[in-house]
């Protein structure tokens, strides 16, 4: 934990990651170490005192959502030269914004010195491929409506087995918090996705070339990924082809590549009695060890482990 000391600030930025948002906050802060493995769920945990000059809050790239543990609060929010917008928050109640604009706040607790509040971010990369699943891969990265002081026992209950897990939890389980961040997203879009937001991508990978550039990956997977081939399958300079197919998929060619690997790694592991070297090399990985240590980046564990599990 660590105290706020206003001088010197921070240098201002309308714009940062999760992580450097607890510079600009008053308050404790109690940053809760990353765990292996999870790169799209981070945790911030605060105790904030009353403040009445307003505080300039800079947006943050990742989705954020804000829960009330204790304590009770006026809270007021404005964008800039705006009307102020009062809620009035107690345990339980939780704050939702994707904003690309930063904005102004400031609080009086009620009852007490303190409230404290749980700040937990969600990766674009984990937004836009829950709305892959849930919207169609040629849905656009939604946006949502914000949210303040609202009461969602959902929301309550996967952000408390958050917190239970990633703060109490002598040895938290990646297993586990990856699996209630993607329910929190798959909640977050179906109930407060901004319907304005609704279209579908305009810049995407036309559906005939990017089933056209998929069945030659699936085609050349013992062989070095080579972009120039793919982009030329699709008629695109490397630059466009690379960009366009991630806005389809999610993922850059050479990942989406790999995960077709992968996808065949598997299906041999479990379909045949071939050794883990020899399904190494029809995916294209002349050396065992390089295989199998993709292999675990990918599924979670090794190609041995993998077939043993069945």
């Amino acid at each position: 934990m660590h105290d706020f000391d206003p001088a010197p600030a921070p240098r201002y930025a309308s714009r940062i990651t999760a992580e450097a948002l607890s510079r600009y906050l008053p308050g404790d802060c109690i940053a809760l170490p990353p765990l292996p493995g999870i790169t799209e769920v981070t945790v911030q945990l605060f105790s904030h005192r009353s403040i009445t000059e307003p505080v300039l809050v800079p947006a943050v790239a990742e989705t954020l959502l804000v829960m009330v543990l204790a304590g009770s609060a006026r809270v007021e929010e404005r964008v800039a030269g705006g009307e102020w917008q009062p809620a009035e928050v107690q345990a339980g109640d939780f704050f939702l914004t994707s904003t690309t604009q930063p904005y102004e706040m400031r609080w009086q607790t009620r009852g007490g010195d303190t409230f404290d509040v749980m700040h937990l971010y969600l990766s674009p990369a984990l937004i836009e491929r829950v709305a892959g699943e849930l919207l169609g891969k040629q849905a656009v990265m939604p946006r949502f409506v914000d949210v303040s002081g609202g009461r969602d026992g959902r929301v309550r209950t996967l952000l408390e087995e958050l917190r239970q897990e990633l703060a109490e939890r002598r040895e938290p389980s990646a297993l586990f918090v990856h699996g209630l961040a993607q329910a929190l997203a798959v909640h977050l879009v179906r109930s407060y996705r901004d319907e304005r937001t609704a279209g579908r991508r305009s810049n995407a990978l036309q559906a005939y070339k990017l089933h056209r550039v998929i069945e030659l990956m699936n085609r050349q997977l013992a062989d070095d990924f080579c972009l120039a081939a793919l982009a030329e399958a699709a008629q695109l300079s490397e630059y466009h082809f690379s960009r366009l197919f991630k806005r389809a998929t999610g993922l850059t060619p050479s990942h989406y590549f790999i995960r077709l690997r992968m996808a065949r790694a598997r299906q041999l592991l479990l379909e045949t009695d071939l050794s883990v070297i020899a399904i190494g090399l029809e995916v294209g990985y002349s050396s065992a060890s390089h295989f199998s240590q993709i292999f675990r980046r990918e599924v979670g564990v090794t190609p041995s482990a993998y077939r043993n599990l069945q």
